[in-house]
């Protein structure tokens, strides 16, 4: 009976120093979480299988929309805590050191150099802590992953034609030429997928001037619209004005779809 009663305050022991390390954990950042869309957790749907061209791009703008909506929302989510940091930095009150944390944070992810003076660190984080249209977006993915059947989308939710240049981090392209290193970014799932592209789109220096497009509408109050910003993205194919064209026209055929 002592053994048994011993074992079982042991055993609450146990429970209350396991629940004291779970209560010290630190929060998961809202900043820096990648947020999930429900679409995310399904399979890839298989678009070859409509036969009606109107079906198979309403069901590929339904797999894909939400991805875009979350990935949104949480850029809304960094803005928010930018300009809510710029206000007490003009103001005059203290940034907390976890702020700070936050903000270095937002700058390496976003590369923005964060040894400057804050003002110009909130300015130029602004530039790119910043929306893509759902529009953009959409039409962008379905031109680069054929309408969702490229093996790159299928297999690796690679609906963006992203690269990465580790050796083993994707896929090998069967037509990559001699001396390249290049391969085909492969992603775990539809959400860290679209986080990537929106990032890339938002930090890389290729996409300077839809940033400052997107910057002039802002400091102009007006709509950022998917055609607008399309202007900026010449050098995200090597078909240059001619992409460029092709996505307005795909916004613009496909916009009572989206």
């Amino acid at each position: 009976m002592h053994k048994l009663k011993v074992i079982s305050i042991a055993v609450i022991v146990l429970i209350l120093v396991l629940y004291g390390v779970y209560l010290l954990q630190p929060e998961e950042s809202v900043i820096q979480k990648i947020p999930q869309s429900e679409s995310a957790k399904k399979p890839i749907p298989d678009f070859s299988q409509y036969e009606i061209t109107t079906e198979k791009k309403k069901a590929f703008f339904t797999y894909l929309k939400p991805a875009v909506v979350a990935q949104n929302n949480h850029i809304l989510v960094q803005r928010e805590f930018i300009h809510g940091l710029r206000a007490k930095y003009i103001s005059g009150e203290m940034i907390t050191e976890k702020q700070m944390q936050e903000l270095n944070w937002l700058a390496d992810e976003y590369r923005v150099d964060a040894d400057q003076a804050l003002e110009l660190l909130f300015d130029k984080l602004l530039t790119r802590v910043d929306i893509i249209p759902v529009e953009l977006v959409l039409v962008q993915t379905a031109n680069e992953s054929a309408w969702g059947t490229s093996r790159f989308a299928r297999k690796g939710y690679n609906f963006f034609g992203l690269w990465c240049f580790k050796e083993g981090c994707g896929f090998v392209p069967k037509r990559r030429n001699d001396g390249s290193v290049h391969e085909v970014a492969k992603f775990t799932n539809l959400s860290r997928a679209m986080y990537t592209y929106m990032r890339n789109l938002n930090r890389h220096d290729a996409y300077r001037e839809m940033r400052a497009i997107r910057k002039q509408l802002r400091n102009k109050m007006q709509p950022i619209s998917a055609v607008a910003l399309a202007e900026g993205l010449t050098k995200y194919s090597e078909r240059g004005d001619d992409y460029v064209v092709e996505l307005k026209q795909m916004i613009r055929v496909n916009k009572d779809l989206m």
